[in-house]
């Protein structure tokens, strides 16, 4: 683990980040979803719904976060990335389709990428991280991030503090699945042996990881989507963790671009 100085005052790092998936996620499981109403309906909930709670939240505690959008959202939902980028907030890349890398040839991988970047910096965000759905990069996708001239990426799990991947600029923000709100939450038709937790275990779960990650002068990235934490018990569980980080009094809260920027400065290449 690589020691960063946060800012003055401050011993670690935390940023709020959202994959809005809308129905993609559920189209990239199965692609005969598209015919299935019901099922989408969970995805439209994360923009309809569950989006506009959460920024609202976001301003009421004026804390900026981070949204990684798949590109076909950008037109489908124009209004929820407006809202997202009047809000201050930072958009990022979570690939075109949702299909996760591992999974695309390479020339449809650099398609889907080259499509977002486009759709997302035509909607007038600023466009410096990536994060792939599922977090399962391909052999090629740092490659590809590189070529782009991103800034960092979000989606390996070695460690809990920024680093330098080895031989490039790109700077990895990690994460972890216990700091995602899916594993706790997510349930969908045919995955039945899950068990939806309620909000105070989970909340006992990422404070413990985030005093255990501030502990360590490490950076807390929790992994959330409007689909499912934006429940309304939810988007108090979130108001709750925001309350918790502040309390602590030495968190910087920040973008990952921001979290990014400041690791660039100061790690070596």
């Amino acid at each position: 683990m690589t020691t960063l100085t946060w800012p003055s005052g401050t011993t670690s790092a935390a940023s709020l980040t959202f994959d809005v998936d809308a129905e993609s996620v559920w189209l990239a499981m199965d692609p005969d979803n598209a015919e299935r109403p019901g099922v989408l309906s969970q995805g439209r909930y994360g923009p309809l719904v569950g989006l506009p709670l959460i920024l609202d939240l976001l301003a009421e505690k004026d804390v900026r976060a981070t949204f990684f959008i798949p590109g076909v959202n950008v037109s489908l939902y124009p209004e929820a990335v407006e809202a997202i980028i009047r809000g201050g907030h930072e958009v990022g890349l979570h690939g075109y389709t949702h299909t996760r890398p591992s999974r695309l040839s390479p020339e449809d991988e650099r398609s889907e990428l080259e499509r977002s970047f486009d759709e997302l910096t035509a909607a007038g965000g600023t466009v410096v991280g990536y994060r792939a759905p599922g977090w399962d990069v391909s052999a090629q996708t740092l490659d590809l991030l590189e070529e782009k001239g991103l800034l960092y990426a979000s989606n390996f799990m070695d460690d809990i503090a920024p680093y330098r991947h080895p031989g490039r600029r790109l700077v990895e923000l990690p994460v972890q699945w216990i700091l995602d709100d899916w594993p706790h939450f997510g349930w969908h038709t045919g995955d039945s042996a899950r068990t939806i937790k309620g909000t105070r275990e989970v909340e006992e779960i990422w404070s413990e990881e985030l005093e255990g990650i501030h502990r360590y002068g490490g950076s807390t990235i929790l992994t959330m989507h409007p689909q499912v934490t934006g429940r309304p018990s939810r988007v108090a569980l979130l108001g709750r963790m925001i309350d918790r980080m502040q309390d602590l009094g030495n968190v910087w809260i920040a973008t990952c671009a921001e979290i990014a920027a400041l690791a660039d400065a100061q790690l070596p290449r």
